[in-house]
């Protein structure tokens, strides 16, 4: 089985916004962009506005989709991750299912500890981020 599921590149002040799993979550104490699965009829656009809603309190842009990438979590489960460039607009941010979040810069990219489907997302932002901080 795939499961759809987004996430979301925020971009703020030079920064990108990373959240940790909780201890109530699967993948416990794993860093990750924040998103979740697209439900049934939902753009993965849609979903990513109401995943940000509901977990972070804000608002976002969504400025460009990137390749989606596969990883199976456990046999007969592969998540399909659409990651999304995207900026902060509005809102106080604040948790409702994270443990924590940081706003990271490109040399704090790899001092925390990513969920494994978050690496190669991670490594592409690292590979394009000065165009990226020019661009957007």
């Amino acid at each position: 089985m795939i499961i759809p599921v987004t996430c979301a590149i925020i971009l703020f002040e030079g920064k990108v916004l990373a959240t940790q799993r909780s201890e109530s979550m699967n993948l416990p104490g794993l860093w990750e962009f924040p998103g979740g699965k697209v439900e049934s009829g939902e753009s993965p656009e849609d979903c990513l506005h109401r995943e940000i809603k509901e977990e972070l309190n804000i608002k976002i842009d969504l400025w460009d989709r990137w390749d989606f990438s596969e990883h199976s979590y456990q046999p007969g489960k592969t998540i399909q991750l659409i990651p999304f460039l995207a900026s902060y607009k509005a809102g106080e941010l604040i948790l409702s299912e994270h443990a924590a979040f940081r706003w990271l810069g490109l040399s704090e990219l790899f001092e925390v500890n990513w969920a494994q489907a978050d690496i190669p997302i991670v490594q592409e932002l690292s590979r394009k981020w000065e165009s990226i901080q020019k661009n957007y």
